[in-house]
């Protein structure tokens, strides 16, 4: 868990507006939920790794120690509050819901880069549907994200969990076993096939049971690449067909991904969905199509998501399908950060312009000129001390501030004031009404 300082906060603030801006864009609509719900609403959502990685809240008896047990926990993710709500607010929302969510959340995991016990998801999630529309619609979303925030190499991995129950199937391995299975074979890109035979053994699973899995998908990964290419893909989806021919659930599921990506070559997903039939996603609560974002240069994935369809049912006891992608925000600080990809003004400029204090008889002047400029949309800050102009001067450098503005008792008996421009180190005298509109055109010239 971090502290963040004003630079920090702008490129946060930065790429949350993108975020927000383009789910806006494609009809979701901004929910909250508190960081805060009750322990059964979290716990066997996740699976076994993931209940171990929520936070407990003790529960606190009246003369104020701790009793032992746990009531209450942490937002471990946004999907199961949102489910939740969608379950306890159903009547109140419409036939198809689309929210997105951007708050923080809780997990008690091994820091690492890009990755902390504290951290944002930003999450984009569509209730009330199974048609595969929704899924080419939030790969579209997260692409139109991405490419926004100035990525072109990514990969938005695609797969389908009852494909990889088929393959499981098919290989020989018990229905009993799935989950352990899933669990390891989600690690193949981290840990490559000899990591995950050996979380086989330690187990308990057959290690002949990793070679049959690879034997079905073997060939077709060769035929695909990180660039989603749709001649690739379709190959792929010829490979899958054929080697769960026998199998009806798999054979539908299949189906569902041609679908997605049929209807993805209309959106700007097209050129970066790629399938990967070793893509598992490691939550439990994942019924259909899954997804992972990946960059060359991070271990570890952007985000990930997929259809959920009984999630909502366990709390409303009722089936109603949904889907959703959530993007890892610190992560994609992280990329950025290392790739330099900030716009220049994003975590530098906190000011369009600076005011200086001449002396103590121009104060309430210099103080009026910096509320007509912030009248006019500027961002203005105010030089709190009367100081010689060289050390203001120097202080607006410092801070990155492109213009300042002088306040004189001269100036001021001309109805004038004087504007330097520190990026080319000119200075001249401006009418006072027309202060505004010639920083603008300074910053757009």
């Amino acid at each position: 868990m971090r502290d963040f300082l004003p630079d920090d906060v702008r490129r946060r603030e930065y790429v949350i507006g993108v975020i927000a801006d383009v789910y806006r864009r494609y009809g979701f609509e901004p929910l909250e939920t508190p960081a805060v719900e009750n322990i059964e609403t979290l716990l066997g959502k996740y699976g076994e790794e993931g209940d171990r990685l929520i936070f407990k809240i003790l529960k606190r008896g009246e003369d104020g120690k701790q009793a032992g047990e746990a009531d209450l926990a942490l937002r471990y993710d946004l999907t199961v509050p949102l489910a939740r709500v969608v379950a306890e607010y159903r009547g109140q929302l419409p036939k198809f819901f689309k929210r997105y969510q951007i708050q923080p959340v809780w997990r008690a995991d091994r820091p690492q880069r890009g990755r902390f016990r504290e951290f944002y998801q930003c999450d984009v999630d569509a209730i009330g549907s199974t048609s595969p529309v929704v899924e080419a619609e939030i790969c579209a979303a997260v692409s139109d994200v991405l490419q926004r925030l100035g990525f072109a190499d990514f990969t938005i991995k695609l797969n389908h969990r009852q494909v990889l129950t088929a393959m499981l199937d098919v290989a020989g391995i018990p229905a009993a076993a799935h989950g352990e299975v899933l669990i390891a074979l989600d690690k193949l890109d981290k840990i490559q096939a000899e990591g995950v035979r050996a979380e086989f053994v330690q187990r308990g699973l057959p290690s002949e049971a990793l070679d049959r899995i690879l034997a079905i998908t073997g060939a077709a990964r060769a035929v695909t690449d990180a660039h989603g290419r749709p001649e690739r893909n379709a190959a792929l989806l010829a490979q899958l067909g054929a080697a769960l021919a026998s199998h009806e659930t798999g054979r539908a599921a299949v189906g569902v991904l041609e679908a997605i990506v049929a209807l993805s070559a209309a959106t700007s997903a097209h050129a970066h969905l790629a399938l990967d039939t070793t893509l598992a996603r490691g939550l439990s609560y994942y019924t259909g199509a899954i997804f992972e974002i990946a960059v060359p240069d991070l271990a570890g994935s952007l985000g990930g998501g997929g259809r959920y369809d009984n999630l909502v049912g366990m709390f409303s006891g009722e089936p109603v399908p949904a889907a959703g992608f959530s993007l890892g925000l610190e992560r994609i600080l992280v990329v950025m950060g290392e790739r330099g990809m900030f716009p220049p003004s994003v975590g530098t400029v906190h000011a369009d312009v600076m005011v200086t204090i001449w002396d103590a008889a121009t104060i309430a002047d210099a103080l009026a000129v910096a509320r007509e400029l912030r009248d006019a949309g500027l961002r203005v800050d105010v030089y709190p001390e009367a100081d010689k102009l060289g050390k203001q001067f120097k202080y607006a450098a410092s801070r990155h501030v492109p213009f300042v503005v002088i306040v004189g008792e001269a100036e001021a008996a001309r109805g004038e004031v004087g504007l330097k421009d520190l990026r080319s180190g000119g200075q001249t005298a401006v009418p006072r009404a027309a202060l505004a509109a010639a920083i603008r055109d300074k910053m757009t010239g």
